[in-house]
């Protein structure tokens, strides 16, 4: 017995003319059903289940575009091929605009049709073969080059084609290949830790390195402010690479893009990374420059970056670029902020520089870790990309940028870290003034299984501020999270399979730094 590639009605007045081509597409496993009208058809559409249907435009009786409106409104979803005698526009436009899948001009031939029917009724199949295909090849690829030395590029590489087979395997869950890319993914973080470990140290005191945190600033806006460009510089506080992925292709209308990717600076959390960026500064010289930074126990955002504003500007001056009027500085942290600042984006974009920070994405992972709603909603990380996506399609922030296409201002767009799905926990010793982070620690004496975490003892040496005498740092590794020995089991529980930040992993320290340029 022939596996049916697909049941397909023909509609057309001259059917026997097309016996031929009807044998050609049987022998090629599809299941043909002729009929020579309109009337016919509807009423076998009503009874039968079909895959897909060829309606000639030109038939006696009722025509085929009254016929194509008919049949919509039986099955909106059941695909159409029209055949037509001629090009004309109208039939163009129909097809552009989903009414019909395709359409074919007369005389056609039977591997026309073919090809036709091949597109719609088998492009999952054969694009699915495909993926796993190509996913095989890469996946040996990438264990391949594990087993060697990688350098900092490389690991970008790496990360870059992880994300973006995550991003395809969204569009082909059936395929029962995320698994496999998630245990890669482990695997590499496992290696990516080491790697992190023995180089970071060399980083910050070498210019043989990647771009870090403190580098954004000179590296991707001070070019632009010399060319008298209008800058808007855009951080997202806590996006992915691969939220960016799912999120790219809706600009690709507004703006032509380009993109490099960066290192975030240890820890990979706000007060540290971001900090950093406004300052181009490592936070243990922040800490010498500005005292104050550092002396609350505290980690949030009213606390330690508060500073943002005299922190750019200090950088600025130390670049040698003035501005005027001075650059504006806005921070988006809810709906009345985002508003404000759409209402006004006309007169912003006025300014040669402004910098605007949003924490949607951090408040959404954050917010996910309390609530079961948001747990049952994104469940997974293709679903934590797809949210993302959908608070950007109809955010302000996706506003404002529409409008800074129009009014020509050039946008440079990044994270100040990422976060990492965390999934085991690890028991940590600590006192009462142990900071509560759950991917990074700090304190006196504070301690932990050397193989989950970095263990910081001096912290000048990875440039953190010192705080305090006997300070030490731990820093997790892979998708480990700290857990105190007290109610250990309730808290491993609670926090397991949340979206954190603070650690060593490729998902947290490898971001995107975007440049958006009006079309």
């Amino acid at each position: 017995m022939i596996f049916s590639k697909g049941k397909i009605l023909w509609v057309d007045d001259e059917i026997e003319l097309l016996r031929p081509h009807i044998i050609f597409l049987e022998e090629r496993g599809y299941e043909i059903t002729p009929v020579t009208n309109a009337e016919d058809a509807l009423s076998l559409i009503l009874e039968n289940k079909y895959d897909l249907i060829l309606l000639d435009e030109m038939l006696n009786g009722m025509d085929g575009l009254t016929a194509l409106n008919k049949i919509k409104d039986i099955n909106p979803f059941l695909p159409i091929i029209m055949i037509t005698k001629s090009e004309e526009e109208m039939i163009m436009n129909e097809a552009l605009g989903g009414r019909i899948a395709d359409y074919l001009t007369k005389p056609v031939n039977p591997s026309q049709i073919q090809l036709s029917c091949k597109k719609i009724l088998e492009s999952k199949k054969i694009e699915g073969e495909r993926i796993s295909r190509d996913y095989t090849a890469e996946f040996m690829k990438i264990s391949q080059a594990l087993m060697s030395p990688l350098n900092w590029q490389e690991w970008v590489q790496i990360y870059v084609r992880l994300t973006d087979w995550e991003v395809e395997l969204d569009e082909h869950p059936g395929l029962g290949l995320r698994q496999t890319l998630l245990d890669q993914k482990r695997d590499c973080n496992i290696e990516f830790g080491k790697f992190i470990e023995k180089n970071y140290r060399h980083w910050i005191v070498n210019d043989d390195r990647p771009v870090l945190s403190k580098d954004i600033v000179s590296r991707y806006v001070v070019p632009l402010l010399e060319q008298q460009k209008r800058i808007f510089f855009i951080i997202i506080d806590n996006m992915r690479a691969d939220q960016w992925r799912s999120m790219e292709s809706l600009l690709h209308p507004y703006y032509d893009i380009s993109k490099e990717y960066y290192y975030s600076i240890l820890p990979t959390a706000t007060p540290y990374s971001r900090n950093s960026i406004f300052s181009g500064m490592y936070p243990g010289d922040i800490e010498k420059h500005f005292k104050e930074f550092w002396t609350s126990g505290s980690e949030d955002e009213s606390s330690h970056n508060r500073y943002e504003d005299a922190l750019m500007k200090e950088q600025l001056k130390r670049l040698n670029i003035e501005i005027k009027p001075e650059f504006k500085y806005l921070k988006i942290l809810d709906m009345k902020h985002a508003r404000n600042a759409t209402k006004n984006i006309a007169s912003y974009s006025r300014l040669q520089l402004v910098a605007l920070v949003v924490n949607f994405v951090d408040f959404l992972a954050h917010s996910r870790s309390d609530s079961q709603v948001l747990r049952e909603i994104a469940p997974d990380e293709a679903a934590y990309r797809s949210l993302t996506k959908s608070w950007f399609e109809h955010s302000e922030i996706f506003k404002i940028l529409k409008k800074l296409s129009e009014l020509g201002n050039t946008v440079i767009l990044t994270s100040d870290h990422g976060s990492i799905r965390s999934m085991r926990g690890v028991k940590v010793l600590g006192d009462r003034e142990t900071s509560t982070n759950l991917r990074y620690k700090y304190g006196k004496n504070i301690k932990c299984d050397s193989k989950h975490a970095i263990n910081i003892q001096n912290p000048e040496e990875y440039r953190l501020p010192a705080r305090s005498m006997n300070t030490n740092y731990l820093i997790a590794k892979e998708d480990f999270y700290f857990v105190y020995p007290t109610d250990y089991h309730h808290y491993l529980n609670y926090y397991k399979d949340s979206f954190q930040h603070g650690g060593v992993s490729l998902e947290e320290m490898i971001l995107p730094v975007i440049k958006l340029e009006p079309k």
